[in-house]
């Protein structure tokens, strides 16, 4: 039976001690949760205080429900970063303990598009330098990348000798990537992504679209990743101003 520990809303109680007992392996990944109704019984709650930790343990991704079939634990995230710290993704995968590896699907120079030119402030006949991989950690598929870079950055070869993008550039065009603007988006299923990314239809992702900028401003590299969300989670680090 469950013991109410401090002063907040019950169901929070229950996210806690859901969370914990996944986490310590009572309901192991990808495990079948009790039915609602014995899972109310065991943690002493109503089954609609129990309905209401469920659907913010689902929302954060604890949890997936499958209508008729039961509800299932998800993997949780192994790589983490401050969405604030610019990292490349072989720096994530390094700091998590694993071997970061790359799969290259197809890489071309072509025409650069009027978006190309607005974005990287190109002359009209300017090419870009397109790059897409499958981004790996102990050999499993995590993130897939496609990447645009004016070409003059990156004339004297294919990105196939470093991991990290960011090493590529510097030793190819002495450019330093510092900072980028971000954008995130959860997404669900991708019928183009996520097969080659193993996911299961149920598997969420991450999808990061970032313009990098090296030390005077200058947009360098425009980047699509789509992460699995099972294997990384981004936060970020936000104070209040009065």
């Amino acid at each position: 039976m469950m013991v109410k520990t401090d002063q907040r809303h019950l169901y929070l109680q229950v996210i806690d001690r859901l969370k914990r007992d996944m986490k310590q392996g009572v309901y192991p990944e990808h495990d079948r949760l009790p039915s609602e109704f014995d899972l109310s019984k065991k943690l002493g709650v109503s089954r609609v205080t129990l309905r209401e930790a469920l659907r913010v343990l689902e929302e954060e991704h604890w949890i997936v429900r499958r209508h008729g079939v039961g509800t299932f634990v998800n993997a949780q995230p192994v790589m983490s970063s401050g969405i604030e710290h610019l990292k490349s993704v072989t720096d994530m995968i390094l700091e998590a303990g694993m071997t970061p590896g790359t799969h290259f699907l197809q890489s071309e120079v072509s025409q650069s598009t009027a978006e190309d030119q607005e974005r990287f402030g190109l002359d009209r006949l300017e090419p870009i330098y397109e790059m897409e991989r499958i981004r790996t950690a102990n050999g499993k598929p995590v993130v897939y990348c496609l990447d645009r870079i004016p070409q003059k950055y990156v004339e004297h070869g294919r990105h196939d000798e470093f991991h990290s993008i960011f090493q590529w550039l510097e030793s190819r065009s002495d450019v330093t990537i510092t900072h980028a603007v971000t954008y995130m988006e959860p997404i669900g299923y991708h019928e183009h992504v996520s097969p080659m990314l193993e996911c299961s239809p149920e598997t969420a992702l991450l999808l990061l679209k970032q313009t990098h900028f090296d030390e005077r401003d200058t947009p360098i590299l425009y980047s699509v990743n789509y992460f699995r969300a099972d294997q990384f989670q981004f936060h970020v680090w936000r104070k209040r101003f009065s």
